[in-house]
């Protein structure tokens, strides 16, 4: 069973960094594609960046490519998000998330894909 814990958000001002890590007690993480995704207030929750279960592939969002980082450590069953020169639009509730079943495996990249998501963490960046 997967049970996702994210930790790392938090108040940053402008062009500062935060580094979210996402956590699995369940311990199976290091077999599924993972995910972050974010929700603003008042907007729909939207794709922000993926990495294969082996970590050989992610995708990233337009608006955070170049300033935000993807990876895992599978031996710690933890998925991280470096992300930096952050910005006012980047303030959201950010999710961590992971698919099961076929294709698993693959980094996911819509809400309809993800059969696991964690309780989300609030990032808040200030001007």
């Amino acid at each position: 069973q997967v049970q996702l814990v994210e930790s790392g958000g938090g108040l940053v001002q402008a062009g500062g960094s935060l580094r979210l890590s996402c956590a699995d007690s369940g311990r199976t993480l290091s077999t599924y594609g993972t995910g972050w995704f974010r929700q603003a207030p008042g907007k729909e929750r939207v794709f922000v960046a993926s990495i294969s279960w082996s970590g050989g592939s992610s995708y990233y969002a337009d608006s955070v490519k170049g300033r935000f980082t993807i990876s895992r450590d599978n031996a710690k069953n933890t998925v991280y998000l470096q992300m930096n020169s952050l910005k006012p639009e980047d303030t959201a509730v950010y999710y961590c998330a992971a698919r099961s079943g076929i294709g698993r495996y693959a980094p996911p990249r819509r809400s309809d894909e993800i059969d696991y998501w964690g309780q989300g963490t609030q990032v808040t960046v200030s001007s």
